[in-house]
Parts: C-alpha cells; sequence; structure tokens
C-alpha cells in the first residue's frame, strides 16, 4: 500500500533524481512545495522550464548563457589576452566571484577521464585550440579542480597550449586561509610547497 498519494510520491521520485538529493530529503522538499501557495509552486515550475528553454552554450566561451556571445565575453573592459581555463560554469562563477580576475574564460564542460569514458573529444578542447590561432591570447591560466581528472586535464592542455607561444599557468593549490598546517595532507602541503612565491 502506498503511503503518499501518487502525485506526491511522483514528485518525491523526480526529487531523488537531483544530485545529492536523497528520498528523505524529497520528501520534504515535496511536502514544502505542497505548504507554498498555487503561485509560488507555478513560479518554480516556470524556473525550472525557462531554464531548460533559455539556456544555452555561449559561442565564445561555452559559458551557460541566455544571451550570445555571454555578457563576459561581451565586455569590453576584460583583458582578452589572458584566459582562464575552468572545467565547468560553477568553477567560472567561483573565480568570478572574487573579483580578483578579469580577463576572459573557456569552459571545458568536463575533465579527461578514462575510468568514466570522457576523452578529449568530449570537451572543448578543440574549441580552445580554434581560439588560440587567433593569436590574442598571451597567457593561458589552467584552473582545472586539484584531481587526478584535472590534472591529467591540465597535462594534456599544456603540451596542446606551448606551441601557440602563449605562457601556460596553473593556479597554485594549498592550504586555506585559516587552516592549519599539521592538519593538512601531505598532497595539500606538496601543492602548497609547490606553489610557493616570492614575498
Amino acid at each position: 500500500m502506498a503511503l503518499h498519494a501518487k502525485p506526491i510520491d511522483q514528485l518525491i521520485e523526480a526529487l531523488t533524481r537531483l544530485p545529492g538529493i536523497g528520498r528523505k530529503t524529497a520528501s520534504r522538499l515535496a511536502y514544502h512545495i505542497l505548504r507554498r501557495s498555487p503561485s509560488e509552486a507555478q513560479s518554480l515550475a516556470r524556473a525550472i522550464l525557462e531554464v531548460k528553454e533559455k539556456i544555452h552554450l555561449c559561442s565564445i566561451c561555452f559559458n551557460l548563457t541566455d544571451e550570445d556571445p555571454c555578457r563576459i565575453c561581451k565586455d569590453q573592459n576584460r583583458n582578452p589576452e589572458i584566459l582562464c581555463v575552468v572545467e565547468g560554469p560553477n568553477d567560472l562563477i567561483a573565480i568570478e566571484n572574487t573579483g580578483a580576475f578579469n580577463g576572459r574564460y573557456h569552459v571545458l564542460h568536463g575533465a579527461i577521464s578514462p575510468l568514466e569514458g570522457i576523452g578529449p573529444d568530449d570537451l572543448k578542447i578543440k574549441e580552445l585550440m580554434e581560439r588560440l590561432q587567433r593569436g590574442e591570447v598571451r597567457e593561458v591560466i589552467l584552473a582545472t579542480n586539484p584531481t587526478v581528472e584535472g590534472g591529467a586535464t591540465a597535462l594534456y592542455l599544456t603540451d596542446l597550449i606551448k606551441p601557440f607561444g602563449a605562457k601556460v599557468t596553473r593556479i597554485a593549490y594549498g592550504i586555506p586561509m585559516g587552516g592549519e598546517i599539521e592538519y593538512s595532507d601531505g598532497m595539500t602541503l606538496s601543492k602548497a610547497l609547490e606553489g610557493r612565491r616570492e614575498i
């Protein structure tokens, strides 16, 4: 015997398909949606549909956008000579939120991962090479994640980018602000030492 009415079960089932949402959380969300007014539920449904209908990839940097080119690519105040390569749109947003970078971006949409069947042809690498062929970029910052896949992707890209004559850099990794050395793992400490700079 079903514990919930069929529409509630269907909503819970749909919510469990979202990443990080288990059955218990999905059930809480479903009941939260039920407690909201019909107009709030319609607003949520409209927002989901609009994202699916209006969001696409920027034809230049491949970030998610509702206009083409995206706002970052259209911004004439950004330095076109520095290109930051990231794995995904969330990485771009994280870097943008720092306010510390004023160049342009290129979103790969993943990292090379043979175990998951993701190769260079599955990423926006060919498009990156086409951008570099124009000769405007002087430095490429590889801001891939500090994972085996991110490291492999950075090494692969370095070999492809060097012949274009652009400087290739990698963001530094290490101990976070407020962190303590004694509690850091060996990999973090070694990356912190490698990424050291003169003061």
